[in-house]
């Protein structure tokens, strides 16, 4: 059932990982190794997994948990990396990247939310059988 809430929720953060990916682009944090473009499409794959296991519940909730501590690690990784800009900062120019992570937990927990809901409500269910 793609036309549930909490689908809608995930593809929201799945979409958030994607925008990460496109302005990441000029982040230089170890050297030449991509850490956000890595992570971002680890986010990309886990949250379009978790969409696609609709059916069962546990399994995606599980995915969301993994999206969201990938996200964590993402928001310190960009947060070392603007600590660390020389010259100083510029908010418009450098720094909206830590954004699309913090956007991407808050709505797998909005979908966590909507996935437990569900859980709950196909256990009362089977208890009237």
């Amino acid at each position: 059932m793609l036309q549930r809430i909490q689908t809608i929720w995930v593809f929201l953060a799945v979409l958030a990982a994607v925008f990460l990916f496109v302005t990441g682009q000029d982040v230089a944090v170890f050297g030449s190794i991509p850490v956000i473009n890595i992570g971002s499409v680890v986010l990309v794959l886990v949250g379009l997994l978790s969409v696609f296991s609709f059916k069962n519940r546990k399994r995606q909730i599980l995915l969301n948990h993994i999206s969201i501590i990938i996200n964590v690690l993402l928001i310190g990784v960009l947060a070392y990396w603007i600590l660390n800009l020389p010259g100083g900062i510029q908010l418009p120019e450098k720094g909206i990247e830590p954004i699309f992570p913090l956007i991407a937990i808050i709505c797998l927990l909005i979908a966590n939310i909507y996935i437990r809901k569900d859980e709950r409500l196909v256990k009362s269910v089977d208890r009237l059988r």
